[in-house]
């Protein structure tokens, strides 16, 4: 079903301080009213065109308290490293799920605002967020140069499209024995996408690894380094 937007309001708060991060909100409506707390982190370096990495959490992380979305994941990382990007992280409210349509009309936003080079826009999730990035993914193909999905699952519905992202290089992330999403959606999900002759896909399952396999994934310099590498021209354009 496709959902026409209605309109728009933009709601957002800026502070400063060491590497420059921003936090708001913006509220769209599509068939309902629904508000998306974020957090945003600047690189050093603004004056240039930079990268943006799209994290989306899971739902240990919903709520209002914009911190909880810095707990995993690049935020996490952005702590005791730096990197080259801007890096954004929507918030879902409590009683909440992931209306990706809404995070799509956020990337707009800071790509609006803000100097981002639209050939290397990633996105990333763990969990719930995961499903979201593989939704992201499969609804503006075109928009990403890569996916990094960390232990979520994926609708029977997008399984059947599979072929329509093919073209994503995509890193898929699960543990063994995780109890919250079975693994078997990340083997499957892959399994779909060899058999469209993907050419960069690659699942690695962690196997004395429960539902988080994200620390080890988000705590690795490797992960971002392979993002930063893809450009969407040389992909999937």
């Amino acid at each position: 079903m496709k959902y026409k937007l209605g309109f728009i309001f933009l709601l957002f708060s800026v502070f400063g301080f060491g590497q420059s991060e921003t936090t708001g909100k913006i509220n769209t409506v599509v068939m309902a009213k629904y508000e998306l707390g974020y957090a945003l982190h600047r690189p050093v370096n603004t004056k240039e065109k930079k990268p943006l990495i799209v994290f989306i959490s899971g739902d240990g992380e919903k709520g209002t308290d914009i911190e909880k979305v810095k707990i995993h994941g690049p935020f996490k990382y952005l702590k005791a490293h730096k990197l080259d990007a801007y890096v954004l992280a929507p918030q879902c409210k409590e009683d909440e799920n992931w209306d990706t349509e809404s995070i799509y009309q956020l990337i707009l936003k800071i790509q609006k605002e803000n100097k981002i080079d639209s050939d290397r826009i990633y996105v990333t999730g763990l969990s719930s967020g995961g499903w979201a990035s593989w939704n992201l993914a499969f609804a503006h193909p075109d928009l990403f140069a890569a996916n990094v999905p960390v232990a979520g699952f994926v609708d029977l519905i997008q399984l059947e499209k599979a072929c329509e992202i093919a073209n994503i290089p995509t890193r898929i992330f699960h543990g063994l024995q995780d109890n919250v999403v079975n693994v078997n959606y990340a083997i499957t999900i892959y399994n779909e996408l060899k058999k469209c002759n993907a050419k960069d896909v690659k699942l690695t399952i962690f196997d004395d690894a429960g539902h988080d396999s994200w620390t080890r994934v988000y705590d690795n310099p490797e992960i971002y380094d392979w993002m930063l590498k893809q450009i969407k021209s040389n992909t999937n354009k």
